[in-house]
């Protein structure tokens, strides 16, 4: 579990996949990611959100810069969040799994990516940066105004949510600590819904197929 409260960025430096598009020896797609974090205390195995997405870390090294680290992503991952769009030199927020210990300063975040949204507009507004994204119909059932969500592993309060667009307002802290803030429109984002939603969600699913 995570919190949606990013606390580095990272730098993808190496993707391993057969140019053809076949997937690489050990079945599934090999990213590694340089941060600035500690290698020792980072176990193998350790889960890691890298812009919403929870990944699992198989391999590590420390270097100058930090912690270089691996992990593999598997094919319904790449369908469905936006790594398969990732290159060298992408820059990824990154949040290590909460413990008990930590404190909730976001609100529950599963690391489970639902579905890719795109940023429509961004628009300074006092002082703060205005972002509207566009989601794709069945999930915006689920956004609502002062609701949670999660973009890019980011936790957010929803303002404003009209037909198949919602907005958010991010402070300049928030722009300059995560990837946020250099979002431009047409760029496409990570979305994870509220945890309670997406249960509310499934649970009226399954009473209209009954019904």
């Amino acid at each position: 579990m995570f919190t949606g409260i990013i606390t580095g960025i990272g730098t993808l430096v190496r993707v391993d996949r057969d140019q053809t598009g076949e997937r690489s020896e050990w079945g599934d797609t090999r990213m590694v990611v340089e941060s600035q974090y500690d290698c020792e205390s980072i176990l193998i195995g350790a889960s890691i959100a890298h812009s919403g997405a929870c990944m699992t870390v198989v391999e590590k090294e420390q270097t100058a810069e930090g912690c270089r680290y691996a992990f593999d992503v598997s094919d319904e991952s790449l369908d469905k969040t936006t790594l398969s769009d990732w290159k060298v030199g992408h820059k990824i927020n990154l949040e290590r799994a909460m413990t008990a210990a930590d404190e909730l300063g976001g609100h529950l975040v599963s690391g489970h990516v639902d579905q890719v949204g795109e940023l429509i507009s961004r628009e300074a507004l006092a002082g703060s940066l205005k972002l509207t994204f566009q989601a794709p119909a069945d999930l915006m059932a689920t956004i609502a105004p002062k609701g949670s969500i999660t973009i890019d592993g980011v936790s957010l309060t929803v303002n404003m949510v009209e037909d198949a667009q919602f907005s958010v307002n991010i402070i300049p802290h928030t722009a300059e600590v995560t990837t946020l803030g250099q979002l431009q429109p047409g760029d496409k984002v990570n979305l994870e819904i509220d945890l309670i939603a997406r249960y509310v969600a499934r649970y009226l699913s399954q009473m209209r197929d009954k019904s």
